[in-house]
């Protein structure tokens, strides 16, 4: 465990198969269990996603953060796709507390998790948020940390100013249209976050990435990596490609995206 642990750069294309909310009532095709999920990363994977932002679910449907399910999914994924990697999400869904989500973490010990800054940093709560983050950087635990928007983002630089979070490299996840009217996002969506990040962020190691909901999710995607960023695209956001018909299935909206990026120079053809 090394006191000058830095993440390993985010991967430029990560898919989120499924979420906390929807289900196969929203597309056949988005994995529920472990066994699908794993089937779905690896056909992400092999269409150009180099990581899986993943949510499990129990016996119902529902999005749980359970460890055991977890630890069962990290093990499988090591065997089906070792070359991926994988970032478990603490997503709060309106039914999990920060010491539930952080004690998720620290059951698991994943290489990588996703945090909302807003969920697990509440006002009155820095403190134990501040032992998390420094828990997390001595187990090199890479957190991405969700903003919803430019707020958001002035609570992170604010709490990494203050010493709540630890290390000095930080990864980000800029979310667009998750308030927007029918969670629809546009490109200009993205444009206050750049603007805050040029306010605030000058000199910091920021490695950050955007996913979009919405119908126009691959071009919102391809003007952040236009403008320096990452991305993070799947059903989790959005269903349809960029020519308005629905995506086959995960790989697929993969697929669109790089195809995409090819055609604009983002990716080597």
């Amino acid at each position: 465990m090394s006191a000058l642990f830095v993440p390993s750069p985010l991967s430029l294309i990560m898919v989120a198969p499924n979420g906390a909310r929807r289900t196969k009532a929203d597309h056949s095709a988005l994995p529920m269990t472990i066994a699908e999920t794993v089937v779905a990363a690896k056909a992400c994977f092999e269409a150009g996603a180099g990581a899986l932002h993943a949510h499990v679910r129990d016996l119902t449907g529902a999005h749980v953060l359970d460890a055991g399910l977890y630890r069962e999914l990290l093990s499988e994924m090591r065997v089906a796709v070792p070359q991926m990697q994988v970032q478990i999400t603490t997503e709060a869904v309106g039914k999990y507390t920060p010491e539930e989500q952080r004690e998720l973490v620290y059951k698991v010990k994943p290489d990588a998790v996703s945090v909302a800054i807003r969920e697990m940093v509440p006002e009155g709560e820095e403190d134990q948020a501040k032992a998390f983050y420094h828990w997390a950087f001595a187990h090199e635990c890479a957190v991405q940390h969700i903003v919803y928007s430019a707020d958001d983002l002035d609570r992170f630089f604010d709490l990494a100013a203050a010493g709540t979070l630890a290390g000095e490299s930080h990864q980000l996840l800029f979310v667009l249209g998750r308030y927007a009217a029918s969670q629809e996002s546009t490109p200009e969506d993205l444009v206050p976050f750049l603007e805050k990040l040029a306010e605030r962020g000058k000199g910091q190691s920021l490695d950050w990435a955007v996913c979009a909901f919405g119908h126009r999710e691959t071009e919102c995607l391809v003007e952040a990596v236009r403008r320096g960023g990452k991305t993070r695209i799947g059903f989790e956001n959005g269903l349809w490609n960029r020519t308005g018909e629905r995506a086959i299935d995960n790989a697929d909206r993969v697929s669109d995206l790089v195809s995409a990026l090819k055609e604009h120079s983002l990716m080597p053809a």
